[in-house]
């Protein structure tokens, strides 16, 4: 239906590809990461138990994902969209860096087991919503071989780090897990939507799991190579072609321009962060490992009480006071929240190529003159 666009995606997939560590594999493009998740979890699920393709639910044990607790949500709607259930994907504790920790994965992988149920699938996070954190894949895929489950990476914000030789080491050992999902989206900055799932599967494991081998669209007879008719491999049948966007970005751009865009967005987070902890009224809520940066901002009221109940529940009203406040003037838009046991703080992620010192200078100048008074 679109042979030209059917090309581009399959060279971008196969770059992709090389860019992660792997020789060969697989892939499609999606609308944005939370189906690329559901992707991973439908095709975990079918390499363990093919028969659930046609038999149903009713060919499987009770199935359970494991995933860090600081994962994406979109990890539970696909256990929910899939009919594995929300109960069925345990979360597995963080470090305080908000890091998977593998020996409590394998303590949950056992537990599992012990309750009658089968692990089949590992999701682990590079670069969590909140706190972009990076679970160690490596450790992480030690424990995958050792117990035969799929391991997938939820590199959607993270994935751009592979683009730097500077920073790919926060994935370091990626090449060895069977699926990535990735968005170019985030801090690449192509257009919304696009996102890519991609697989080391070559098998046709994709293919298998979603075919449903349409006579009127998908004929095995024809003059040319029937591989190129990537619509079976999808959960859809039209879909949008969301891998010109970054085949025309890259093209425009080249790679060393989509690594010094990495680059760039981490030095200006570098910037930030220094300029929290050098300015009186800041305080960083942990030292940020990738483009996320979590902090509160102190009122002058409030900088005399010592840490306690009651500075964290007065703190815990400013930030939503500042963000009303930027946002009734139209000077800002800054996201906050709680996490854990932690009173609101500012999330500040820092990607576009646009954004100088100068406008990093003006947003903590701004909630200073925004929240001064509370």
């Amino acid at each position: 239906m679109a042979p030209v666009f059917t090309l581009m995606e399959d060279a971008l997939l196969r770059k992709m590809i090389e860019v992660i560590g792997w020789k060969e594999g697989d892939g499609i493009f999606n609308p944005g990461g939370s189906m690329s998740n559901m992707y991973a979890v439908n095709l975990a699920r079918y390499r363990y138990c093919p028969d659930i393709k046609e038999v149903g639910l009713f060919a499987a044990k009770r199935l359970v994902i494991l995933t860090s607790q600081e994962c994406h949500y979109s990890i539970s709607k696909g256990a929910a969209l899939l009919g594995i259930g929300t109960k069925n994907v345990y979360k597995v504790p963080c470090d305080k860096r908000g890091k998977m920790i593998p020996s409590a994965l394998e303590e949950q992988i056992k537990l599992a087991k012990s309750e009658g149920a089968v692990p089949f699938m590992v999701n682990a996070t590079a670069g969590t919503t909140v706190l972009g954190a990076f679970d160690p894949i490596e450790e992480i895929a030690d424990i995958c071989e050792k117990y035969n489950l799929w391991l997938h990476v939820d590199a959607c914000w993270g994935g751009a780090a592979l683009m730097s030789k500077k920073h790919k080491h926060l994935l370091k050992g990626i090449h060895r897990v069977n699926s990535v999902a990735w968005n170019p989206h985030k801090m690449l900055m192509a257009s919304l939507q696009c996102s890519a799932f991609l697989v080391r599967d070559k098998t046709g494991l994709l293919q298998h799991c979603h075919s449903a081998q349409a006579s009127y669209l998908f004929q095995q007879d024809k003059f040319y190579d029937v591989s190129y008719d990537t619509g079976d491999k999808s959960v859809q049948c039209s879909r949008k072609p969301d891998a010109f966007k970054f085949w025309l970005m890259w093209k425009a751009l080249g790679t060393t321009e989509l690594e010094k865009r990495v680059d760039r967005a981490l030095a200006m987070a570098r910037y930030l962060e220094q300029e929290i902890r050098k300015r009186e009224g800041y305080r960083l809520l942990m030292e940020p490992e990738y483009a996320n940066i979590c902090f509160w901002y102190i009122p002058p009221s409030l900088r005399n009480l010592p840490d306690g109940p009651k500075l964290w529940e007065k703190l815990h009203t400013v930030a939503p006071v500042v963000k009303e406040r930027m946002m009734k003037k139209g000077s800002m838009m800054i996201g906050y929240q709680a996490h854990c046991n932690k009173p609101n703080f500012f999330r500040m992620v820092v990607i576009s190529p646009q954004v100088k010192k100068d406008d990093l200078d003006f947003v903590l100048d701004e909630i200073h003159n925004l929240g001064k008074d509370l």
